[in-house]
């Protein structure tokens, strides 16, 4: 059994290798006990169990001693037979232990989606992998697969998410996908079938937005995710730009709709004629202005590489958004009509420039162009938007 001891910021992680049988579980306690000596202050404990084939109950003692000593003790990275020993033993009532995770290539698979913090592959028939950019956290991974199964469980037509993997140094989310296809995939296979697709397009958002979210889910809300998103880009835009951003969205009224706040052509999948969802990872609740704005931005006012990111030319995916908006807003008079979209596309104002803050390392040509388009699309209309934004109370859901 080889040991060795790090530390960060008062957390000492223990990384084992070899067999934690009866014959070695002796001397490693003591190697253990020798090397946690040296350090003056433990805040917490990690035990890295990636080298660890085998565990025996000598080895659970040595565990179950470290847990006794330390009260913010936990295992990581247990391999699954060495974790079905501890879920048997009831170790895993005990204290914190999570499983390792398993290693995906995504070497020849197919890209069939990309956004802010992520690219989404198909690995085969059944299944496809969002991969996340480089340096997101694993907690950041795990509140969207925690998400995508709560908004699954009130009601959204999601894809079903499996597990988070590892693709190199990267995070990945697994989901089932038997042999679905993007809006966008449809779309120019067959721009014949636009207005069929439209339909589906505007009943999934309706669909959504008829769920009420209760107060008590881990769903965060809307409002204040979009504030905090548009704090963050003011390492870009000056003070004066961001506080209009702020006052725009002030004037969006409070509600407890399902949202999923990034519904473009890419992240709604076709399969036997129903839509499913993909990128979960910004579902929140809300009034569905957020989320008709938000797709506004993606699908009609983009800014970057629209076939790249969207997977269809800008005019045919801005007339698809544009029929899916008169069939959400079906059986509503003609100036109503005209007035909501109207709401829609001053509070998707928002949406264009705070989706900078979903990454710290976009590129300086692609922030100058957003800020060249503040100035065109915002800063000159300042008056009208508000204006325009003023009326929102008068959208009751």
């Amino acid at each position: 059994m080889n040991i060795q001891t790090t530390q960060q910021n008062g957390t000492v992680t223990i990384i084992l290798n070899g067999k934690l049988d009866t014959f070695s579980s002796n001397q490693a306690m003591v190697e253990i006990d020798n090397q946690l000596a040296a350090y003056s202050q433990i805040k917490s404990l990690v035990c890295d169990m990636s080298g660890v084939d085998y565990i025996s109950s000598s080895g659970l003692r040595i565990m179950l001693k470290l847990a006794k000593q330390y009260k913010d003790f936990t295992i990581i990275e247990v391999k699954p037979d060495v974790y079905e020993v501890f879920n048997m033993t009831g170790f895993t009532k005990m204290m914190p232990i999570k499983k390792a995770l398993r290693q995906l290539s995504i070497d020849g698979c197919t890209e069939i989606g990309r956004g802010g913090v992520g690219i989404v592959y198909r690995i085969d028939d059944e299944t496809i992998i969002k991969v996340f950019r480089e340096g997101t956290t694993l907690d950041t991974v795990q509140t969207e697969i925690m998400m995508s199964k709560e908004a699954f469980v009130f009601g959204m037509p999601t894809a079903i998410s499996f597990d988070i993997v590892r693709v190199g140094t990267q995070y990945g989310l697994v989901y089932e996908l038997l042999r679905a296809e993007t809006l966008s995939e449809c779309l120019s296979r067959e721009p014949e079938r636009i207005d069929e697709f439209a339909q589906l397009y505007a009943d999934v958002f309706r669909q959504m937005h008829n769920i009420e979210v209760p107060a008590t889910t881990c769903i965060p809300s809307a409002l204040e995710r979009q504030e905090q998103a548009i704090r963050h880009i003011g390492r870009y835009f000056d003070t004066a730009s961001i506080d209009l951003l702020l006052e725009i969205a002030s004037y969006i009224p409070p509600c407890n709709r399902l949202l999923h706040c990034d519904l473009q052509a890419k992240n709604a999948m076709l399969q036997n004629g129903e839509v499913m969802l993909i990128d979960m990872g910004e579902v929140a609740y809300g009034h569905p202005v957020i989320d008709l704005a938000y797709a506004h931005s993606s699908m009609v006012s983009f800014t970057g590489d629209y076939e790249k990111v969207i997977g269809i030319p800008r005019d045919l995916g801005k007339d698809l958004y544009q029929r899916m908006l008169s069939y959400y807003f079906k059986g509503m008079g003609v100036a109503e009509t005209a007035h909501r979209i109207k709401q829609i596309e001053a509070v998707a104002c928002i949406r264009n420039f705070s989706w900078l803050s979903l990454s710290d390392s976009f590129p300086e040509a692609l922030v100058r162009e957003c800020q060249e388009n503040f100035a065109k699309r915002v800063t000159s209309r300042k008056d009208y938007l508000l204006d325009i934004c003023r009326t929102l109370s008068d959208w009751t859901v």
